[in-house]
């Protein structure tokens, strides 16, 4: 898996209404998100990750049909063409998969419910009791049914809905929502039929703590969500303390790192989480964020409307305000949403362009509580990366793994190194990305 990934969360970006009536007529709302197509192809994005857009009764991890599309946003062909869309633009299309959990209004619960003990859909649960009645409910949530995945009638709905996406839709992979929670041998007879439906076809899973290779195994999951980063990335920044950031992807990426050569997924924020702009103590502290996403090893993820610093903070157990309908006509309506934007889509060409980036292996050069370097290196390149959160120029000295032209393309500047080391100036919340010349 490599990819820059924009994340859309279709529900709260089309402004679809917060309950689903389950006896309405479809309203197609994806006719919005094809006017996104030529944003997110600008920003160099080549992959489109969308949260959860099959039938549900809300929030969209509270599934109904896992074969149909919710009505809220239209209809099975709708997605199917804006899908087609996206494909003649370079675009993979990755889908939330929600498999651990259900709503009480899909089928197979509403039968149980009614029949009880005569259902034929009893073990398509986990901790059936019949008197009282009662099942397992996902963390407490009474909405959230937990299916029982060893069930083989259960599976093969699941993988039945997976080839019709595969087939209907045309995507890519799937994003495994709280893959923590789900079985390994359920997780490895997925990636069995997935790659009997097409070799390349790839897993990322929802992992929050833990070692995450339980998961990252040939067998089981491509990629998994890069936490431990997540909030490294933030908290250095807010606390002064590169070596946070710098301690994690040693720890992860480094020349003993526990996941050297693999591609988490990374981002500052997502549709669950708090947005960067609002997280971050010092809006100035949002471009060392941005060249850190875009540099460290894995695949970069921006979450709709973070490319413009859109703010929004959860309230109380509520993340609307973090879900907001959008228009991308309307956007950037400012200098700072503006800038924003540029540098993103500056980031995501300098990655494009270097190999090292894109796969190189991962060496700390320096680190102090506001600044830290590191190097990406790869048979074919070498990227020095650099960052300061300090609010003036600082000039700092860092090894170089070659000598040679260097061009720093984030900055515009050509710089040499001779005798193994260099002496990078840095502007105040700001950065350096160069490139060896050549690559």
């Amino acid at each position: 898996m490599n990819h820059t990934f924009y994340h859309i969360y279709p529900l709260g970006l089309t402004g679809a209404p917060e309950r689903n009536d389950l006896d309405s007529v479809p309203v197609s709302r994806f006719s919005e998100i094809e006017n996104w197509i030529g944003h997110i192809v600008e920003g160099g994005f080549d992959a489109v990750y969308f949260g959860p857009l099959f039938e549900s009764e809300s929030h969209g991890y509270d599934t109904v049909d896992y074969y149909r599309v919710d009505r809220r946003l239209g209809t099975n062909n709708d997605f199917a063409q804006l899908c087609r869309k996206m494909k003649d633009k370079g675009l993979a299309v990755y889908v939330d998969g929600v498999f651990n959990h259900v709503s009480r209004s899909f089928r197979a619960f509403r039968d149980l419910e009614s029949r009880k003990g005569e259902s034929p859909c009893r073990d398509w649960f986990r901790d059936v009791s019949l008197e009282p009645f009662h099942v397992r409910c996902w963390e407490g949530h009474d909405s959230l049914v937990e299916l029982n995945l060893s069930n083989r009638d259960v599976r093969n709905h699941i993988f039945g809905a997976v080839e019709m996406w595969y087939r209907e839709f045309g995507i890519k992979g799937l994003r495994l929502d709280v893959a923590y929670c789900l079985d390994k041998d359920f997780l490895e007879e997925l990636r069995r039929f997935t790659r009997s439906l097409d070799p390349d076809f790839q897993l990322l899973g929802e992992v929050i703590h833990g070692d995450y290779r339980q998961w990252l195994d040939h067998d089981l999951l491509d990629s998994v969500t890069n936490y431990e980063c997540y909030k490294g990335i933030h908290s250095s920044l807010n606390d002064n303390n590169f070596f946070e950031i710098a301690y994690s992807l040693n720890r992860l990426f480094g020349a003993e790192g526990i996941y050297r050569g693999r591609r988490l997924y990374n981002f500052i924020d997502n549709h669950d989480v708090n947005r960067i702009a609002s997280v971050l103590q010092k809006p100035a502290h949002f471009y060392n964020a941005l060249i850190l996403l875009y540099t460290i090893p894995g695949n970069p993820s921006v979450y709709y409307g973070s490319e413009w610093q859109l703010r929004g903070v959860k309230e109380g157990h509520s993340d609307r305000n973090l879900r907001p309908a959008l228009r991308c006509s309307e956007h950037p309506s400012n200098e700072e949403e503006m800038s924003s934007w540029e540098n993103h889509c500056r980031m995501a060409s300098i990655r494009h362009s270097s190999e090292a980036l894109q796969s190189g292996s991962y060496r700390e050069l320096y680190k102090s509580s506001n600044q830290f370097a590191f190097a990406r290196e790869s048979g074919r390149g070498v990227a020095l990366c650099a960052v300061n959160s300090a609010d003036r120029e600082v000039q700092i000295k860092i090894p170089a793994p070659e000598d040679g032209l260097y061009e720093d393309r984030l900055n515009g500047e050509t710089v040499r190194v001779e005798g193994g080391s260099l002496s990078l100036r840095l502007w105040p919340n700001w950065g350096a990305v160069l490139i060896r010349s050549g690559e």
